[in-house]
Parts: structure tokens; C-alpha cells; sequence
């Protein structure tokens, strides 16, 4: 490098001189045959793609699910892994399945899906919930991104067998493709209104908390499994 420095910055009072054969070949080597490396880029970034559990509906931007999940990596070693907020409110898996090749366009290296709840809102067929899941799924691998999902249940007023149905799209996409899979996103959350804002759907700012905490161990395995490890200064 010294060498390729002084041709290409050689001081004032050489620059009329011509640089020996051997010192040219030696540049010539170094910047075609042995290339500088490009600049790392992140090397941990974790799209949540998902609706208005995920999008922060209710909450203020720093209390939303990336906001706070961001922070509990962050305590646990991973804050050089970036969280991509991905969230739509009123989204269905068909709004995910439509907008996914932007999120890939951020380059995640890491994709967590939480989408279904619109669709059992809706009461929308398990089928399409089944597809469009597997379309996301499938295109994300393509990338090169690693998935994990995020479950949801249908409102028991669907009646047991639709429930049933909707639950197992899950299990039954998870097993296919080998993913982790996280059961019920809002897990410990749901029907407790310590967690719930005054809809009674949507969680405040604890519920939110709570979500992230109970979700937490998932993620850090799943991030571990994928050859993430946590960095820890001294």
C-alpha cells in the first residue's frame, strides 16, 4: 500500500520522474488482482412485517413494537442489529404479500412476519391467509432472509372449527419451511386490559412492554441460530 501511495501521491518534487517497471507492476497488481474490500454492511437488520400490533396503532413511535424491540436487543448485547419497522395499520396477509418486495428492498437480513389479524377480524378464508403467508415466506428465502413468524387467533365468535383452521396455518407453515415459530403475538396481552387500550384490541404502551419481554428469548435464539451473536463492549 505504501508503494500504491507513492504513485499515486508522489510528492512534488517527483513528479516528473517515471516510476520504475517494477514499482507499476506492483500498482497494477494491487488494485486489480488484490481489490481494497468494500465497507461491511450491516450485518444484522430485522424487518417486522406486520399491521398495527406491530405499526404502533395507539402509541407514540418510541413505544411501538420495533421502537422497544430495537431497545431489548440493544440490552442484550445486539444493538448492531437494526430493526426495520414495517408495520401497515389495518394490513392483511394480502397487504404483505403486495408490499414484500419493498421490504426486501431494505435488505433484511432477517424478516419477522406477524400478519393474520385483519384477516380473522375480516373472517377472510384460511386458505388465502395459508397463501399469502407461504408467497412471503418463499420470497424472502429467495432473498436469502431468514423468517420467523409471529401467530395470531381468531376471535372465538369465528366459531371453534374456524379457529382451529387459523391456528394451524401456523403450525403447518412453520413445519413446512422449518421455521421458529412464535405461537400467539400477543401472548400474556390479549383479553387483559392492564395491556389493552380502550378497544380492547390494540396493546398501550405495557402491553407493548410485556409483548417484546415475553417474545424476547425467541428472537435471541432464533437471531443465535442464524450465526448472530451478541456483542458486548470490554
Amino acid at each position: 500500500m505504501d508503494t500504491l501511495r507513492h504513485l499515486l501521491s508522489p510528492p512534488r518534487h517527483q513528479l516528473r520522474r517515471r516510476p520504475p517497471f517494477g514499482k507499476l507492476w506492483a500498482a497494477f497488481l494491487a488494485l486489480f488482482l488484490f481489490p481494497a474490500a468494500a465497507p461491511a454492511a450491516t450485518d444484522c437488520r430485522i424487518a417486522v412485517l406486520g399491521d398495527s400490533l406491530v405499526a404502533g396503532y395507539g402509541v407514540a413511535t418510541a413505544e411501538a413494537f420495533p421502537a422497544r424491540l430495537a431497545a431489548a436487543l440493544e440490552a442484550a448485547g445486539y444493538g448492531h442489529c437494526e430493526v426495520i419497522d414495517a408495520g401497515v395499520s389495518g394490513d392483511t396477509s394480502a397487504g404483505g404479500r403486495a408490499r414484500i418486495d419493498w421490504v426486501l428492498a431494505d435488505r433484511p437480513t432477517h424478516l419477522l412476519l406477524e400478519l393474520g389479524a385483519n384477516d380473522a377480524l375480516r373472517a377472510l378464508p384460511v386458505d388465502q391467509l395459508r397463501d399469502n403467508l407461504a408467497f412471503i415466506v418463499e420470497r424472502a428465502r429467495a432473498a436469502g432472509v431468514a423468517v420467523m413468524l409471529a401467530g395470531m387467533l381468531a376471535p372465538p365468535n369465528l366459531g371453534e372449527a374456524y379457529g382451529r383452521a387459523f391456528a394451524g396455518v401456523y403450525r403447518e407453515l412453520a413445519a413446512r419451511y422449518d421455521l421458529p415459530l412464535y405461537p400467539f403475538f400477543l401472548d400474556g396481552v390479549a383479553a387483559d386490559p392492564r395491556y389493552l387500550q380502550a378497544d380492547g384490541l390494540h396493546p398501550n404502551a405495557a402491553g407493548i412492554e410485556r409483548i417484546v419481554a415475553r417474545i424476547l428469548p425467541e428472537i435471541l435464539a432464533w437471531l443465535e441460530a442464524t450465526g448472530r451473536r451478541p456483542r458486548r463492549d470490554g
